[in-house]
C-alpha cells in the first residue's frame, strides 16, 4: 500500500504490565521473534508494580519463550541485553521520573499499556506529567471502553497528552494473516466484485467458536461477556472488511474510511436481533457469580443500510464450550436464475473463509453433475488451505507497525465509536440468558434469528 511519509522510528519500547499474562503469553514471544529477524534493536523497558530487578525480568521472559521451536541462547542473549526494568506504583510520580531516567537518550518511545483499562488514565497522566509523551506513541489493548461513553472518555484521556496519530488501538485480530488474506482475496480477484452485493448474496454468516470455557478468566469475563469481548471488536471488524466498498485508492486512510463507512451504515441492534446464552457449568467456574447473567454465547442478526448490502442479513455468533475451536465466514450466494435443475436442494453456491486458529482456508462451494445418465448434481468444494499458528505473528506484525507509526492494521477512534453504536441499545437491556449444553452449538433459539430457508453453517473439523 502507498504510504505518506512516516514519523521517526520508535527508539525505545516501554511495556507497562511487564509481569502480566498478556506480556508473558503474547508480547514477549513476539519480541523474541522480532529479535530473531533482527527487527528489534531498541531498549525494552518493562514497568510493573512488582519490586524486582532486571535479572528477574530476564528470567520471566526466558520462561515465556524457551519452549518456542526457534529458541536458541544466542538470540535470547540479544533480547536479554535490550531489557530494562522499572518497578513502582503507577500512581506515584517517582515511577515515571525513574522511567524517564532509564530511557536515557530515547526521544521517540513507544508505550505499550498491557494493563487493565481502569489504569489507563493513571498511567497516561503520569507519563504526561513526567514529559514522557513528547514525540512518543502509545498502544492500548482492547477493550476500548465498556460502552460508547467510556470509549469516548478513553479517547479524550489519551488525546490529552498524545496526538491522535500517536495512538494505536491494538486489536490483534486485525494483524492475523487469515484476516489480511480475506481483505486481499476480496480486492485482488476480478470475479469477486460483480457477485459481492445484494441481489447476488443471500446471507453472510460469521461464526467464532471456542471449544474451551473461560478457565481462570472468570472475574474478567464477568465484566465483559461475549458481546463486548469479541462481537463489538473482532467480528464487527471482519464485517467491515467483508462489506466495504472498494477504497478510493490503496492508502491507509482510504482503507480505514471504507471500513468505517460500513460500521456507520450498520443498523443498531434491537433485542429482537439477539440471542444470548450461557453454557451449563459456567456459574461454577472460579470468579463467576453464582447467579451470573453474563453471556458466554451470543448470536445476532445485523443489517447494513447501504446501497451494496441493503436487505442482506449478516448473522454473527460467538461462543465458548462449543463443539470445536474455529472462526469461519460463509457468504451464501443467491440461487441461479433460471433454475434449470430442480435437484438443487444442497447448500448451493457459497464462498467460505476459515480464519483459524491453526488452519486457513478459502473455499468456493459449487454444484457438479453426478456420474450417470440423469442430470442430477452434488455439492463440491474447491479450496486452498495452509496450516500455521499465526497468533504470535499478529503481535509481531502489529508491534513492528506501531514502532514505524503505521496505522494500517489498527482501529481508529471513529471505527471504535461506530462499532459501539451498533451494540449500544443492548448494553443496559435485560435480555434473557438461555442455558446450553457444553459441546452443543448454543441455544436452539438462535435458529429463530435466521430467515426461512437459511440455516447455521457449522465449521467442520476437516476442511
Amino acid at each position: 500500500m502507498s504510504k505518506t511519509a512516516m514519523p521517526p522510528q520508535s527508539d525505545a519500547l516501554v511495556l507497562f504490565g511487564a509481569t502480566g499474562d498478556l506480556a508473558a503469553k503474547k508480547i514477549y514471544p513476539a519480541l523474541y521473534d522480532m529479535t530473531v529477524r533482527g527487527a528489534l534493536r531498541i531498549p525494552v523497558v518493562g514497568v510493573a508494580r512488582d519490586p524486582m530487578d532486571c535479572e528477574t525480568l530476564i528470567q520471566r521472559v526466558r520462561q515465556s519463550v524457551q519452549t518456542r521451536a526457534n529458541f536458541n541462547e544466542t538470540h535470547f542473549a540479544t533480547l536479554a541485553g535490550l531489557l530494562r526494568y522499572v518497578g513502582g506504583d503507577y500512581k506515584t510520580a517517582d515511577t515515571y521520573t525513574r522511567l524517564r531516567h532509564t530511557l536515557g537518550n530515547a526521544r521517540h518511545p513507544l508505550h505499550y499499556l498491557a494493563i487493565p483499562p481502569a489504569m489507563f488514565s493513571v498511567v497516561v497522566e503520569g507519563l504526561g506529567a513526567a514529559a514522557c509523551t513528547r514525540d512518543a506513541r502509545v498502544i492500548v489493548e482492547k477493550p476500548f471502553g465498556r460502552d460508547l461513553h467510556s470509549a469516548q472518555a478513553l479517547s479524550k484521556t489519551l488525546e490529552s497528552v498524545f496526538d491522535e496519530h500517536a495512538v494505536f488501538r491494538i486489536d490483534h485480530y486485525l494483524g492475523k494473516e487469515p484476516v489480511q488474506n480475506l481483505l486481499y482475496f476480496r480486492f485482488a480477484n476480478s470475479f469477486m466484485e460483480p457477485i459481492w452485493r445484494r441481489g447476488r448474496v443471500k446471507s453472510v454468516q460469521i461464526t467464532m467458536a471456542e471449544a474451551f470455557g473461560i478457565g481462570s478468566r472468570g472475574a474478567f469475563y464477568e465484566e465483559v461477556g461475549a458481546l463486548r469481548d469479541v462481537v463489538q471488536n473482532h467480528l464487527l471488524q471482519v464485517v467491515g472488511i467483508l462489506a466495504m466498498d472498494p477504497p478510493e485508492n490503496d492508502s491507509t486512510s482510504a482503507m480505514h474510511a471504507a471500513k468505517i463507512a460500513v460500521l456507520r451504515s450498520a443498523r443498531p441492534l434491537s433485542p429482537a436481533d439477539v440471542v444470548r446464552g450461557q453454557y451449563i457449568g459456567y456459574r461454577d467456574e472460579p470468579g463467576v457469580a453464582t447467579q451470573s447473567q453474563v453471556e458466554t454465547y451470543v448470536a445476532v442478526r445485523l443489517f447494513l443500510d447501504s446501497t451494496r448490502w441493503a436487505g442482506v442479513p449478516f448473522y454473527i455468533r460467538a461462543g465458548k464450550r462449543l463443539p470445536l475451536t474455529a472462526t469461519e465466514v460463509v457468504v451464501q450466494l443467491s440461487d441461479p436464475v433460471p433454475n434449470l435443475f430442480p435437484d438443487l436442494d444442497g447448500i448451493g453456491n457459497y464462498v467460505r473463509f476459515r480464519l483459524g486458529p491453526d488452519r486457513v482456508a478459502i473455499a468456493l462451494g459449487a454444484r457438479v453433475k453426478s456420474p450417470g445418465e440423469k442430470l442430477v448434481g452434488e455439492d463440491v468444494e474447491l479450496f486452498v488451505c495452509n496450516e500455521r499458528d499465526d497468533e504470535a505473528d499478529a503481535y509481531e506484525r502489529l508491534i513492528s507497525d506501531a514502532m514505524k507509526g503505521d496505522h494500517t492494521l489498527f482501529a481508529l477512534r471513529e471505527g471504535v465509536e461506530a462499532s459501539w453504536r451498533v451494540i449500544e441499545p443492548l448494553i443496559d437491556t435485560a435480555l434473557p440468558v438461555l442455558p446450553y449444553a457444553p459441546g452443543s452449538w448454543g441455544p436452539e433459539e438462535a435458529d429463530h434469528l435466521l430467515d426461512d430457508g437459511t440455516r447455521w453453517y457449522a465449521p467442520r473439523v476437516t476442511l
